[in-house]
């Protein structure tokens, strides 16, 4: 593994240090007055989302680790495990369903998805940018109300609750922002 400075961290970084695997969240280039410049990283562990705040000079070495990207196919949930099939082995495995965190309804049947590992170990699962999904209910769409840039409430068929624009009714399709959880566009 490519040993790096302290100064050439960047967030995104995935680090071994103290033993773990840790996430670079922020990095902040400092230089003070007296003394010489440092990396202030704010890191999070990969294993248990611990946090941890960490400074490394220019001089100081760290690992950095780089994790193996596969993609995957979503089949089923079973007690609190989420069922994958590798794409190209037909593998299956399984992860909790926390390993999503607050963008786990996005999930749906059939959905490829990306699976960081580290040696064998699953550490992270990002799903697409972008899914579409059915809103199941929101206020009638109000002809004229198009002065300002407002938003209504809506309830997405995976029970998620995300503001939409005027124009989009019940019963349409939308397309979702996985990462910010916003209205993208229809679909």
């Amino acid at each position: 593994m490519p040993k790096i400075n302290g100064n050439e961290i960047r967030p995104g970084n995935v680090l071994e240090h103290n033993g773990g695997l840790w996430a670079a969240v922020k990095v902040d280039h400092v230089k003070p007055g007296k003394g010489g410049a440092f990396a202030q990283v704010e890191m999070r562990n990969l294993r248990n989302g611990s946090k941890l705040n960490e400074r490394f000079r220019s001089a100081d070495k760290v690992e950095r680790v780089r994790l193996e990207q596969k993609d995957q196919q979503f089949l089923y949930e079973t007690d609190g495990m989420l069922v994958f099939m590798d794409n190209e082995t037909f593998e299956q495995i399984e992860l909790p369903a926390d390993i999503l965190g607050d963008r786990r309804p996005f999930l749906q049947d059939g959905m490829t998805i990306q699976i960081e590992y580290y040696e064998s170990e699953a550490l992270n699962a990002t799903l697409p940018q972008k899914v579409t999904c059915k809103i199941v209910e929101t206020e009638p769409v109000v002809k004229g109300q198009t002065a300002a840039n407002s938003f209504k409430p809506a309830v997405l068929d995976n029970g998620v609750r995300i503001m939409v624009p005027p124009f989009v009714g019940q019963d349409e399709d939308i397309v979702v922002n996985t990462e910010t959880m916003e209205y993208s566009e229809r679909a």
